[in-house]
């Protein structure tokens, strides 16, 4: 009977490992390419913008006060994707690049824009877009006012796609872990080819 039980309990010790290392490569896979071009080249490449695209180049990285539906207002025409993120939430930092990345090669076509929310202070939000340099700039949220006024819900991060007519196209709750699903959705929901 004891030998019955230390064999369940090592049966058991062996499955609580196996899943936390499968959660661990989920979490983070060891393929993740967390770089980013500096500002300055990701300028560079996007030389030749439209102006109103252009100018959301020219804040990249920023993190601004404000009211994002005034600069929705401006966008108008262009399709957008804003992204809902808070420096203390983990899925959000592991999520940074493959936003940048994209942003960068389709930032001439579709206007992205960051959505700081509920992040206690503007320090950590900084901190996190100097470490992960962003082609756009992000509006400061901290009692999440703006998101909930976009229908964004509480999860972090959050995704939304508004079209040219500046109507919400798509919702995406929780983290994008490529640039190929994020592609994806830009093309089906915002009818980009990116």
């Amino acid at each position: 009977m004891f030998a019955g039980r230390t064999a369940l309990k090592a049966a058991l010790g062996l499955v609580v490992i196996v899943a936390v290392v499968i959660g661990l490569r989920q979490a983070r896979p060891e393929t993740r390419d967390d770089t980013l071009p500096s500002i300055s080249a990701q300028q560079q490449a996007l030389t030749g913008a439209p102006a109103a695209l252009a100018a959301l180049h020219a804040q990249a990285s920023q993190v601004l006060d404000g009211s994002l539906a005034a600069r929705l207002r401006a966008l108008r025409g262009y399709p957008v994707v804003i992204n809902k993120w808070a420096s203390w939430c983990g899925p959000c930092r592991a999520e940074l690049p493959v936003l940048g990345r994209v942003a960068v090669s389709s930032g001439k076509q579709v206007a992205y824009l960051g959505l700081n929310a509920e992040d206690p202070n503007r320090d950590g939000a900084e901190r996190l877009v100097a470490q992960f340099p962003q082609s756009y700039p992000s509006y400061r949220d901290p009692k999440g006012r703006q998101a909930r006024a976009l229908g964004m819900g509480s999860v972090f991060p959050t995704t939304i796609f508004i079209d040219r007519r500046g109507r919400v196209a798509y919702l995406h709750q929780g983290p994008y872990d490529t640039e190929a699903a994020l592609r994806a959705d830009i093309a089906r929901y915002l009818k980009e080819k990116v």
